[in-house]
């Protein structure tokens, strides 16, 4: 019986779910966190360290966004800024990192890969859950339902994991042309995505 309901909670559940946006928060995430972009930065760190947990830094990393996907609001309320005004903050931030992996810039990750702590900094936050993600997160908010963004949270983390877990060997199938490449292509989507984002919440924010 129990059996019974559950299945039936979770074909209700799905029914209510819209697979294109699944698949465009999805993407969107997975080009703001740029975890193939990061591979480098990655690897640099456990050369020094010796040991990346991908699991602890997957774990960390998903406890951060899905708190402030929940709280971020009562955040933003309690210092007094509404939904609109964040999210056009975000869209720029969106702007700017779409800039970065396009022009090849660095603007957001940071090079220092001396903390010992390296499975939460800087991998966990900010590589990951770092502002843009979570300014990302808020924006994406204001245009879809929390459960799309939830499961588009935890299809990035097992991406996430699975990038960490076998870095040496995505690295050497990829190569540095391939990494390149997906930079300069998810780049553009995030440049396109932000412009909406923008032009959404601007027509919100001042009613026209």
């Amino acid at each position: 019986m129990c059996n019974k309901t559950l299945n039936f909670a979770l074909k209700k559940i799905f029914m209510h779910l819209d697979l294109r946006e699944i698949s465009t928060v999805t993407l969107v995430l997975f080009a703001i966190i740029d975890v193939l972009g990061s591979v480098p930065v990655i690897l640099d760190i456990k050369s020094k360290v010796g040991h990346v947990d991908a699991k602890y830094a997957t774990l960390v990393s998903g406890f951060i966004m899905i708190l402030f996907l929940f709280l971020g609001n009562q955040i933003l309320n309690l210092i007094g800024i509404d939904v609109a005004s964040f999210s056009l903050a975000g869209a720029i931030v969106i702007f700017l990192v779409g800039l970065e992996m396009t022009l090849n810039r660095d603007i957001f990750k940071s090079g220092n890969s001396t903390i010992k702590s390296s499975s939460i900094v800087p991998i966990a936050f900010p590589m990951i859950a770092g502002a843009g993600t979570l300014t990302t997160l808020l924006s994406l908010r204001s245009e879809y339902d929390v459960s799309v963004i939830l499961i588009a949270i935890l299809i990035n983390l097992a991406i996430i994991y699975f990038v960490i877990r076998f870095i040496p060997k995505i690295e050497n199938l990829i190569g540095d042309t391939g990494i390149n490449i997906l930079r300069k292509v998810f780049g553009v989507i995030l440049l396109s995505i932000s412009i909406k984002l923008f032009s959404k919440n601007l027509a919100l924010l001042f009613h026209f």
